[in-house]
C-alpha cells in the first residue's frame, strides 16, 4: 500500500467514465517502486464539469494528470500552453502543473510508435491503413504520416476523415482516403501492409468487425488500440496475421507521461507487469 502524507502529491485522470482505468495500477506501481510520494488516482469528470476540473487541478496544485475521452480536444481551450505536437494532433493526453501553469502534451501517439517497434513492426516503406479518424487516429496518425510509405484513413464520417487527412498532409503528402465500397475494398487491401482498429468496436461484445476478415491474408498485420483481446485479433490470428492489441500503447504513453511529471526514469517492466496483473 501507498502511504499518504501531508506531502504526498496527488495526480490522477480525467475522463468520462474512468472506472474501468488500468492507469492507477500502472502509475502507483512505479511510484511505490521508486519510493516517490506521490498517488494515483480517477477523477470521473462529466464533459459539463470540464472546466470545473480542470479549475480544480490548479486549485488544488495536483502536480499532473492524465486526459482521456471524451475531453482530449475540449480541453487545450482550457489550458495555459499546449506542446507543439499536442496542438497540431488536436488533443491532449497529459497536462504538467508547473507553478499552477498547466502545460498539455500528447504522449499517445509516441506510445503507439513505441509498441511497434517493440513488437517488431516497421512501417518504413509500408502502406498503413487506420480505421477511424477520432482522436486516437489523429495521435498516432502524426507519426505515421511521417515513416510510413503511405497512409489511408477510413471514417463512416467522411467529413471527419477528409480533415484529418488535410492535416496530415501539411507532414507529408502521403495521406490518402479508403474507400470500403464492395467493388474497391478487396483491391485497396491487396496495397495495405499494416491495418490499424481506431474505433471503439471491439470494446463490447458483439460489437460488428471494423474489417471484412474475409480479406485479411496472412501477410496482413493487424493492430488494435483496444488494450484487450478483441474479436477482430482473435480471427486475424486465425488468419495467419501478426496482431497487437492497445496494451503496449497503453504501457507506453503512461511511461512517456510519467517522465514529464517526475523527471525520472519509471521502472517500465513494473508498470507492465500491473497492467497485465490488473487486466
Amino acid at each position: 500500500m501507498l502511504k499518504i502524507s501531508g506531502k504526498t502529491k496527488a495526480l490522477g485522470l480525467l475522463g468520462w467514465p474512468v472506472e474501468h482505468s488500468l492507469s492507477p495500477a500502472m502509475h502507483n506501481a512505479a511510484f511505490k517502486r521508486l519510493g516517490l510520494d506521490c498517488c494515483y488516482l480517477t477523477f470521473p469528470v462529466k464533459p459539463e464539469f470540464l472546466k470545473d476540473a480542470v479549475r480544480a487541478v490548479r486549485a488544488l496544485n495536483l502536480a499532473g494528470v492524465n486526459v482521456t475521452m471524451p475531453h482530449k480536444e475540449n480541453v487545450i481551450p482550457l489550458l495555459d500552453r499546449v506542446d507543439a505536437d499536442a496542438s497540431f494532433i488536436g488533443a491532449v493526453n497529459t497536462i504538467v502543473n508547473v507553478n499552477r501553469k498547466l502545460i498539455g502534451y500528447n504522449t499517445d501517439g509516441r506510445g503507439f510508435m513505441k509498441s511497434l517497434s517493440e513488437a517488431r513492426i516497421s512501417v518504413k516503406n509500408k502502406n498503413v491503413l487506420i480505421v477511424g479518424a477520432g482522436g486516437a487516429s489523429r495521435a498516432i496518425g502524426f507519426y505515421l504520416a511521417k515513416k510510413a510509405s503511405a497512409l489511408f484513413i477510413y471514417d463512416i464520417d467522411r467529413k471527419k476523415a477528409g480533415k484529418l487527412i488535410r492535416d496530415l498532409n501539411r507532414i507529408r503528402r502521403n495521406v490518402f482516403s479508403f474507400s470500403f465500397q464492395p467493388s474497391a475494398v478487396s483491391i485497396q487491401l491487396n496495397d495495405i501492409d499494416i491495418i490499424i482498429n481506431a474505433t471503439p468496436l471491439g470494446l463490447k461484445k458483439g460489437d460488428p468487425l471494423p474489417v471484412d476478415i474475409n480479406l485479411l491474408k496472412p501477410r496482413h498485420v493487424v493492430c488494435d488500440l483496444i488494450y484487450k483481446k478483441t474479436a477482430l485479433l482473435d480471427k486475424a490470428s486465425k488468419k495467419g496475421c501478426k496482431t497487437l492489441n492497445g496494451l503496449g500503447m497503453l504501457l507506453w504513453q503512461g511511461v512517456f507521461a510519467f517522465e514529464l511529471w517526475t523527471g525520472k526514469k519509471p521502472p517500465v517492466e513494473v508498470m507492465r507487469k500491473a497492467l497485465v496483473r490488473n487486466l
